[in-house]
């Protein structure tokens, strides 16, 4: 006798992208203050470089996170795409003057989260199930 799975529902579904999404999240803040002392503090002290070692630090917590999940390593290198750009796409405004050091750090926060979503949501048969 064969039996199948009922298919989840719509409402289901969505929990479950939500809960990747939050679980990435998660991963990253523990990322963040698990790594940040490794660092040479005089490292920390100029804002391009520390917002480098902040988004390498989220990023190596949530590779981890995907790799716990199974995720292929396209979809983890896209991931990190999405957390590094907003941070690099800053760093020449910076340079030349035109942002602060906080405003670097708190755009490329802001740029990254929904960058993140857009990348589940462009390969949402990983994420939605």
């Amino acid at each position: 006798m064969t039996t199948t799975a009922p298919a989840r529902t719509t409402t289901r579904k969505l929990a479950r992208f939500t809960g990747h999404y939050a679980e990435m999240v998660a991963a990253m803040l523990i990322g963040m203050v698990a790594l940040h002392p490794l660092w040479p503090a005089a490292w920390l002290m100029r804002a391009d470089v520390d917002a480098l070692v902040m988004a390498t630090n989220m990023t190596i917590a949530m590779t981890a996170a995907m790799l716990l999940r199974r995720h292929s390593w396209p979809r983890i290198a896209e991931m990190a795409a999405a957390m590094y750009l907003p941070f690099v796409a800053l760093l020449v405004p910076y340079w030349l003057g035109a942002v602060s050091g906080g405003t670097l750090m708190v755009a490329g926060h802001v740029v990254m989260f929904p960058l993140m979503l857009a990348a589940m949501v462009w390969r949402r048969a990983e994420y939605w199930h």
